[in-house]
């Protein structure tokens, strides 16, 4: 059996690799759906694969360095659905391990960054290819059980999202690598290298969609960047079997290390750490702000200043103008507030009705809610499930009660909810008479809309209100057939959301055609599914090489007087 060949060897491999040609990703396309009708052979794969998965509860270490580590320190993650049912037990990292994962990481990225661009771009496009066919139900099905979601949210997020990042990560930052200065003097090569940050990245990911818990990750190390990933508790299952999809594609051990841990305490190893380059989040606004603190706190040890990539909350709107078509505002609306129980970050949770269209709208969201079935996620006729845990559930519910005991409010639909086996919530409608009250503010991150019914004549206004209520701009969307409105509307809300919706609904975006991300208390706006965030995962070296000697240090206008 031939040795291992040694880092010397190991970089004249790549270089004569490098050399060979100049290649190019195959042409990529956002991944086509599937929709698992009766009979197909996907619904009945993703049917054995829920079997599969809840009967087997496998025991998930951490991954340092591709080692197994088992630290006793022993969580289960359980189902939203049913709460007593647990899907896999997982061990949390100590800062030993943690600062173990970061030794390795550092060791890997000598050579990982050295792969030339191609052999990285084929491990993700291998990955995405790997969950197209061989782990699409498998990670379905995990993310079904494990997060909650129905079968159609699932293989939106899971499947078709997941794919789109890791092959469209390829192709943008093939993109990327080959902008290159358009000018060159005589006798002189002007070039950009676009090399990883000094250092490694913290991943630290959510729980509501597992595509951003793999590009958090993903969108480093394709720029050559070595990661420690530290999953959410409630979706370590849909993340192991990411791990797994990519060890199996190719990744080298020490690229992408797997730490679930405690939030506060893999900060406190991670933010201390001289060589942290960046971090990669996903999560609440009040989360985001601990992270900027602590690494704002420890600036003079770093190397480098750490690049801080963060989306987090939002208070999403819709807006409808008197012009607009109610049955679109009606089911838009329905599918943006209360699809995968209104727990995408994206998700409506204020909507501003007009008051002559108001009768309308209120009696469709009325009548189509009761059609809703709140259910468990075997159960394929199920369009919404349950909340993610305990906390989640308690959170809502007391908004919920806010609403009841309050004379600002009115609970027109649902308002109900029952943790006997799982964590469910009723589709709940709610309408205010204060557009500044608690429930028009808040991030409730639940099936709960909260609606203010505006005049007409006072549209300008009301959207000037909108855009002042929440610290939050994520996304929002605007209802109108009239054209004057629209561009009123846009305007108005020109900051009020990162991804701004005209006649849709407020979710949905995909990767390569609605790049996602907001600003104000949202986010850094750094737009996932682009070239634009894999920018921030590189650290550009400029080079000027000069082909021919200088033979005088004197310039022309420095020569004698004839």
């Amino acid at each position: 059996r031939a040795a291992k060949p040694t880092r010397p060897a190991m970089l004249r491999l790549y270089a004569t690799s490098a050399g060979t040609g100049i290649f190019k990703v195959p042409e990529v396309h956002n991944e086509p759906f599937l929709h698992y009708p009766p009979g197909s052979p996907e619904r009945k794969a993703l049917r054995e694969a829920i079997h599969r998965l809840k009967g087997e509860c496998p025991d998930i270490p951490c991954i340092v360095g591709g080692k197994e580590i088992r630290t006793g320190i022993v969580e289960a993650q359980t189902m939203p659905t049913d709460h007593q049912h647990k899907l896999c037990t997982y061990h949390n990292a100590t800062p030993e391990v943690i600062q173990e994962a970061i030794e390795n990481a550092l060791e890997a990225k000598r050579d990982w960054e050295r792969w030339p661009f191609e052999e990285r771009a084929t491990v993700y496009l291998k990955a995405a290819d790997l969950l197209s066919t061989k782990y699409r139900a498998e990670l379905c099905a995990a993310v079904m059980l494990g997060q909650g979601k129905n079968v159609w949210q699932a293989e939106i997020d899971a499947s078709v999202e997941t794919i789109d990042f890791w092959r469209f990560s390829a192709k943008f930052a093939q993109d990327l690598m080959a902008q290159q200065p358009t000018e060159n003097a005589f006798g002189v090569w002007n070039r950009q290298e676009y090399r990883a940050l000094e250092g490694f990245v913290a991943a630290i990911t959510p729980f509501n969609f597992i595509a951003i818990a793999s590009n958090l990750h993903s969108s480093p190390s394709i720029m050559g960047n070595t990661c420690l990933w530290k999953p959410s508790p409630t979706s370590i299952l849909g993340c192991w079997v990411i791990y797994k999809i990519l060890k199996e594609a190719g990744l080298p051990d020490g690229v992408l290390n797997f730490l679930p841990a405690d939030g506060p305490l893999f900060g406190d190893a991670i933010f201390q750490h001289p060589d942290l380059a960046g971090v990669h989040f996903t999560g609440s606004t009040d989360t985001f702000a601990v992270i900027w603190r602590a690494i704002a706190d420890n600036l003079r040890p770093y190397n480098s200043y750490p690049r801080v990539v963060g989306e987090t909350g939002g208070k999403n709107f819709h807006f409808v103008h008197s012009s607009a078509d109610v049955e679109s505002v009606i089911f838009n609306t329905i599918r943006s507030a209360f699809e995968y129980q209104g727990q995408k970050c994206s998700a409506a949770s204020r909507l501003y009705a007009p008051a002559d269209l108001w009768p309308q709208i209120k009696e469709g969201l009325v009548e189509n809610i009761k059609k809703i079935k709140v259910g468990p996620v075997e159960e394929f006729d199920s369009f919404m499930c349950a909340v993610i845990d305990e906390a989640s559930f308690r959170r809502i519910a007391s908004y919920i009660d806010l609403a009841k005991a309050s004379d600002d409010y009115e609970v027109i639909a649902g308002g109900g909810y029952d943790d006997s086996k799982g964590w469910f919530v009723e589709p709940t409608v709610i309408v205010t008479t204060d557009p500044n009250s608690k429930l028009m503010t808040d991030e409730i991150f639940g099936p709960v809309l909260t609606v203010y019914v505006y005049e007409p004549e006072a549209f300008e206004a009301t959207l000037t209100l909108c855009d002042h209520t929440s610290k939050y701009a994520l996304t929002g969307a605007v209802f109108a057939r009239d054209r004057s409105a629209l561009m009123t509307a846009s305007d108005h809300l020109r900051y009020s959301a990162g991804n701004f919706y005209i006649n849709d609904k407020s979710t949905g975006s995909i990767v390569a055609q609605q790049p996602f991300g907001g600003g104000r208390g949202s986010g850094t706006n750094d737009k996932s599914g682009s070239v634009i965030n894999l920018l921030r995962w590189t650290s550009i070296r400029t080079v000027k090489e000069n082909f021919l000697p200088c033979t005088d240090f004197t310039y022309p206008h420095m020569a004698p007087e004839d």
